[in-house]
């Protein structure tokens, strides 16, 4: 097994490859909180592998909460995971409501990195429609419109400020990391409270 010190370096020179030696690109990594340190976060992610990465004093931390799909509103600003159907629709993985103040926030539809083939739209709810399976969101946003249909499995979640109390062991996370001064380096985290499950 790895030392933890070991399983950093070997962090550090992937993260540094999968940017490309960038110092101001962040990739995320999503898992499970194993340790933490005043300075120091060791996570395991999806994959199982072990990291530890800097933990600055004043990394931003965001608490990820559950909501209700009938918080889902026309005017609504959301995010969704989703996966491209045959019939040009889309099958929601997760959705994020955005609070008010986030609101445009990344707005439009690309790729993204949860699985393969797997999308991102942030765009404004025009109408929510029940289907007899869950609902299906008519999104419209600058460049474009999209239909996504949510099951009634989905996770429907949003976020809000939070601190360092939700970092503890078992907390589940997903966080921004770049390489600073040659260490991986967290920027930005986002925790479950009292093991709540981030969908992504």
């Amino acid at each position: 097994m790895l030392s933890t010190t070991r399983r950093t370096a070997v962090f550090a020179l992937c993260l540094a490859a999968s940017v490309g030696f960038a110092q101001t690109t962040a990739v995320r990594v999503r898992g499970t909180i194993q340790a933490v340190a005043p300075d120091l976060l060791t996570v395991k992610d999806r994959s199982g592998e072990v990291v530890a990465l800097v933990l600055p004093a004043q990394t931003p931390v965001s608490e990820i909460y559950p909501m209700a799909m009938a918080d889902i509103q026309p005017g609504s600003f959301i995010g969704t995971a989703a996966m491209p159907q045959a019939d040009g629709s889309e099958l929601a993985i997760a959705v994020m409501v955005f609070p008010e103040s986030a609101r445009g926030a990344g707005e439009g539809h690309r790729p993204f990195d949860l699985l393969p083939q797997s999308t991102m739209t942030n765009a404004t709810v025009a109408d929510v429609l029940a289907t007899p399976t869950g609902r299906t969101l008519q999104l419209k946003y600058k460049d474009g419109a999209r239909n996504i249909v949510v099951p009634v499995d989905a996770p429907v979640v949003s976020f809000k400020p939070g601190d360092r109390s939700l970092l503890v062991p078992g907390a589940s996370v997903s966080l921004s990391a770049q390489m600073v001064d040659g260490k991986p380096t967290v920027t930005r985290v986002s925790a479950g409270r009292n093991g709540f499950q981030l969908p992504y």
